[in-house]
């Protein structure tokens, strides 16, 4: 049963001029540790790399329900040789615990101009049908 669904769409120019304003701090504020290093081994410094990131961030948090999420505690994950997907920390691991979330989708496409995070949750909460 899908228990969240949430999809985001970035201007990646907007992105990257947001980024050449405020740098670092941005970046900080935005990103874990390994999402910038996944992000700094990409081509032309990974901007899109991470507008990407970020609209699967805010898909995230339509998904989980949630009108504010701290940045970091949505984390696009990415093992080698497998797809990515988001691992949840503190308030919003227990926003997906809170709906029972046992499996999260999480689908990311970009180009040069536009980038979509689209994010799937299912599952169901004890007592709501889910599995």
């Amino acid at each position: 049963m899908i228990v969240g669904l949430g999809v985001e769409l970035v201007d990646s120019a907007r992105f990257a001029a947001l980024v050449e304003r405020f740098g670092e701090r941005l970046l900080g504020r935005l990103f874990t540790a390994g999402e910038r290093a996944y992000a700094g081994r990409k081509a032309r410094g990974g901007a899109e790399s991470l507008a990407v990131r970020f609209a699967a961030k805010a898909a995230a948090r339509r998904a989980l329900g949630l009108s504010r999420l701290a940045w970091q505690e949505a984390e696009v994950v990415r093992e080698s040789g497998r797809a990515p997907t988001l691992r949840f920390h503190g308030a919003a691991h227990r926003r997906a615990g809170a709906l029972g979330v046992r499996a999260v989708s999480l689908t990311l496409t970009h180009d040069p101009r536009w980038c979509v995070g689209q994010v799937v949750l299912e599952g169901g909460a004890p007592g709501r049908g889910g599995a």
